[in-house]
């Protein structure tokens, strides 16, 4: 590609289709828990602008951004130029304002909170745009999963994509033309918390029910994020290894669902599924964090479990690791706070800061985070996306 063909494209198709090391940043799910990404993004914009000796968004050093429900939020914000200080404060306005309970909406039979509420607040940044929108600066990718037909579906702003245009005959149309807004809002639905978003998918039909990305395989959207990148059939093809290619992955916090014998009694049949639904989340984000361990390279220590450990210095399936990896996340539980970032905290309150939907919590998560970015994200980790 020569410069005068390179300044012509616009900055998004630069990201996607130009040359050079390629950087996936990848945002798990976790309702209100996010307050936690955001201290990462807040710390990781502080390093990066060290690293380049000059102001820096994420959204221009970043080539795709990829988030799951409450990081379909963050990761679009970020893409539209917002700034991790800019989404905090937003994200802080937010919860209270969704997050509210009304004794009309009873317990299994309606949706826990209101969605049009989030809706109007997600369209208050996002406005009128399209997945096509010129404002949208690098790639993104947004997860979420279609009721109707069972499939999960990466929505991307990939103008080379199989589904961007629509066909003559009119049978589907094109994602480009997606509202903004309304995907976002479908990766945010959470079951049993706000009703399914319904999107127009062919003109005339009945609309595809959409709800949280969170209930796929991918509530960590880091894997399907590198398989975005390195597949043919997504359009990209980006180069692999370790001089190509990096992935930075921010969590939400994490921990072990657990239920008792002694609390089966006070559990009703609904309370047992939704329980089993959140651990199977929990062990996909697991096999997430494994694969991408074992496939690149990262010189953190995060272990995945007592039996297998941390993968960091396993070697790869192939000769060399596939991309350089780097994962961030806190462990909800008391005794990893203590141990790992100096903060104690009873059971009792490490439980109410797990919750999805305690808005009264960000204040308290986001500091968590503060104190666990100062000690996990290095400036020499990130330098080894920077080209040498």
């Amino acid at each position: 590609m020569d410069s005068d063909e390179s300044e012509a494209q616009s900055p998004r198709d630069r990201h996607l289709f130009g040359p050079g090391h390629k950087r996936i940043l990848s945002l798990d799910g976790g309702g209100v828990r996010g307050a936690l990404t955001l201290a990462y993004l807040e710390r990781l914009e502080k390093l990066i602008e060290e690293i380049e000796g000059k102001p820096v968004l994420l959204a221009d050093w970043f080539d795709l951004i990829g988030g799951t429900s409450t990081g379909a939020i963050i990761g679009t914000g970020l893409a539209l130029g917002f700034r991790a200080s800019d989404l905090c404060d937003f994200y802080r306005k937010l919860g209270p304002k969704v997050f509210q309970r009304s004794m009309w909406r009873l317990t299994g039979l309606r949706a826990r909170f209101d969605s049009r509420r989030l809706t109007s607040e997600l369209r208050d940044i996002i406005g009128e745009r399209t997945l096509d929108s010129d404002d949208l600066r690098t790639g993104l990718c947004i997860v979420t999963k279609r009721l109707d037909t069972g499939s999960t579906w990466i929505v991307m702003n990939n103008p080379r994509s199989s589904f961007w245009e629509s066909p003559a005959d009119g049978s589907f149309i094109g994602n480009r033309h997606y509202p903004l807004v309304n995907v976002v809002r479908a990766s945010t639905a959470a079951p049993n918390y706000f009703d399914p978003e319904p999107i127009e998918i062919v003109g005339g039909a009945p609309p595809g029910l959409f709800v949280d990305g969170g209930v796929s395989p991918h509530n960590s959207p880091a894997l399907h994020l590198f398989l975005v990148a390195a597949l043919p059939p997504y359009g990209l093809s980006w180069p692999l290894g370790t001089d190509n290619l990096s992935v930075i992955s921010i969590g939400t916090g994490s921990f072990r669902h657990r239920i008792s014998l002694d609390e089966l009694p006070m559990l009703r049949t609904i309370g047992i599924a939704l329980h089993a639904l959140t651990a199977q989340v929990s062990d996909a984000q697991q096999l997430v964090d494994t694969l991408m361990s074992w496939l690149g390279d990262s010189p953190m220590n995060w272990p995945i479990n007592s039996e297998i450990g941390d993968l960091g210095h396993v070697p790869p399936p192939f000769r060399q690791p596939l991309f350089n990896f780097l994962r961030y996340d806190v462990r909800l539980e008391p005794d990893w706070l203590e141990r790992e970032i100096g903060v104690s905290l009873t059971k009792k309150t490490v439980n109410t800061y797990r919750r999805l939907d305690a808005a009264e919590n960000i204040p308290a998560i986001y500091d968590l985070g503060v104190e666990a970015a100062e000690r996990q994200m290095l400036r020499e980790h990130l330098e080894r996306a920077v080209p040498q």
